[in-house]
């Protein structure tokens, strides 16, 4: 039974689908540790990513949502290059005594995913509890609503394209 879960949070649309995905996942017994790690920016000079209110936002906001949940929640943010994030994720796992890790997913293309430098692949390497991905987000395309809006002609076949048929 995973009774405490470490759920690695970010800014983007995979969190919170991760943020969903560790509600449903966690039993009535569970506590969740929700981490945000604000990343300084490349050549930044010190600058992060995000504000420290954002960040502290975004953790409070996960934390309200567990509790409406039902769940015992508690969070955390703090701040690293974006070399160091695994390394804080991996390190809170171990202080909290966690008995999982879940993360979002992003679906990467090109090189980086062929090089596999995302902080999931880190944290696998670094750590020996499980970690649960999240499922990435859907994102729907824009679809061409005219085609099939347009009534079809009585008599008419139309092809799914929305084209007269023969």
């Amino acid at each position: 039974m995973l009774n405490r879960i470490l759920l690695a949070l970010d800014s983007s649309d995979s969190g919170q689908v991760a943020l969903s995905f560790a509600i449903a996942l966690a039993g009535p017994e569970a506590a969740v540790r929700v981490v945000h790690v604000n990343e300084f920016q490349l050549g930044g000079r010190g600058l992060t990513v995000e504000t420290a209110d954002e960040a502290t936002a975004l953790v409070a906001e996960a934390i309200t949502e567990l509790h409406r949940a039902g769940l015992t929640a508690t969070g955390l943010a703090s701040v690293s290059t974006c070399f160091g994030v695994a390394d804080h994720l991996v390190a809170e796992a171990d202080r909290w005594s966690a008995d999982v890790i879940v993360l979002g997913s992003c679906r990467r293309r090109g090189m980086r995913r062929l090089m596999g430098q995302g902080v999931r692949e880190r944290v696998l390497r670094l750590t020996c509890l499980p970690v649960l991905t999240a499922p990435a987000p859907l994102r729907i395309g824009r679809l061409d609503l005219a085609a099939q809006i347009q009534p079809a002609q009585p008599g008419r076949r139309r092809s799914p394209q929305g084209r007269p048929g023969c």
